[in-house]
């Protein structure tokens, strides 16, 4: 009997060590996933100088530092981003794209999405915001993006990091959404 005690009482310390290491990994990935979308945006602000007035302004922003895009007439993306409100982070989001078109090669960049209003940021919070093929994005390169604007509720800043790719296509990003909390 007590051999079938310790038995189950090992089994249950086993389940909740390997639990909290699954925990502890989730937050190590979190943790690094806001220390690059905290360097990404100094990366965007360097570049674009008034950039810093647009995000203190905003009624909160999604930094995905990292968007891997692939196409061969067919082609995708995917990124992990964070959500800040009032400077602090609130969340984590999931981008994927899928878009079809005269499209050829690979590339990697950074994408920040400022919401101007409260309404379009509960929008986003709510899950499952989408931004069409019609959403246009500011690209800043070396030659300085001169006009960042709020367009429907919203300002989307990309900033090329390495790869080379031909596009004409038609698609949409996606987003998914969780509150930290959860």
């Amino acid at each position: 009997m007590k051999k079938k005690l310790n038995l189950g009482f090992l089994a249950v310390l086993a389940l909740f060590t390997f639990s909290t290491v699954n925990l502890n990994a989730q937050t190590e990935k979190q943790k690094d996933l806001i220390d690059d979308a905290t360097a990404s945006k100094a990366a965007f602000i360097k570049e674009e100088p008034e950039m810093a007035l647009l995000f203190e302004k905003a009624a909160g922003y999604v930094i995905f530092p990292n968007v891997g895009e692939g196409a061969y007439i067919l082609g995708g993306a995917a990124g992990n981003g964070v959500l800040f409100e009032n400077g602090r982070v609130v969340g984590f989001s999931e981008l994927r794209q899928v878009d079809i078109g005269l499209q050829i090669g690979g590339q990697a960049y950074r994408q920040a999405i400022l919401f101007q209003t409260e309404s379009e940021l509960a929008k986003f919070k709510e899950g499952n915001y989408k931004l069409s093929g019609k959403a246009s994005a500011v690209i800043l390169k070396e030659g300085k993006a001169k006009s960042i604007n709020f367009k429907e509720g919203r300002a989307i800043v990309t900033m090329p990091k390495a790869g080379a790719m031909v596009d004409i296509s038609v698609g949409g990003q996606k987003f998914e959404y969780k509150d930290l909390k959860k």
